[in-house]
């Protein structure tokens, strides 16, 4: 998943990044509204992290301003305010979700993969395609019930293959769900190095990535 953490506390950000970083996703940290503001204005996220109290406004301007957009990516809110009255706001102008600091990093996971099911077909949370099976939750791959052994980045771009089984994923696309903005020194090319390691551990599966030039890469059934 790619996903935008707006964050001013560092080390509660940075477990955050590391915790979504060690499954594998792409996350991009920046720690007020500004910052919030110039990502978004550049980027596409499945999901954003929100924290309310912000150095120089609060989280709810960006939260309006991605609805007066008519953007409908899924917001969880992070406060530290107990008071239902907050909570209830934040729902009303457009919030997805919300946590309460202190929270568990494992709720905060599950959450974000909730929202980020929210946009497809898949709510049992299995992504199922031929005789591949994928568990984000659980971080495991399966082809006809055996395990398949998949490094990090292999599971992410499976992921994004079968979240998005058989329709067309640009390679642009598939780079900015798996590397983050500070991953600079990782170009666009690495999308091919990773479709090679991962289609050699997809053979006689049935399954296949197909290339389709100029357009981007499939996955696909096949005999």
């Amino acid at each position: 998943m790619r996903l935008l953490l707006v964050e001013d506390t560092e080390d509660v950000a940075e477990a955050i990044v590391a915790s979504f970083v060690h499954r594998g996703d792409a996350i991009d940290w920046v720690d007020t509204v500004e910052g919030a503001g110039d990502m978004l204005a550049v980027n596409d996220y499945e999901v954003v992290i929100l924290d309310i109290n912000l150095p120089d406004g609060e989280g709810t301007e960006v939260l309006r301003r991605l609805r007066r957009q008519r953007k409908p990516t899924p917001v969880l809110m992070l406060t530290a305010r107990m008071a239902v009255e907050d909570r209830v706001a934040a729902l009303d102008i457009g919030a997805d979700d919300y946590l309460v600091k202190p929270f568990d990093l494992r709720e905060l996971q599950a959450r974000v993969r909730a929202l980020g099911r929210r946009a497809g077909p898949d709510r049992s949370g299995v992504i199922e395609f031929g005789s591949l099976a994928l568990d984000p939750a659980g971080r495991v791959a399966s082809c006809g019930g055996a395990p398949l052994q998949l490094t990090r980045r292999e599971f992410s771009l499976l992921e994004a293959l079968m979240a998005n089984r058989s329709r067309v994923m640009p390679k642009e696309r598939l780079f900015d769900r798996m590397f983050s903005m500070d991953e600079e020194e990782v170009g666009l090319n690495a999308i091919e190095t990773y479709v090679a390691r991962l289609r050699r551990k997809l053979e006689g599966s049935g399954v296949a990535i197909r290339t389709l030039r100029g357009l981007g890469y499939q996955l696909v059934r096949v005999d």
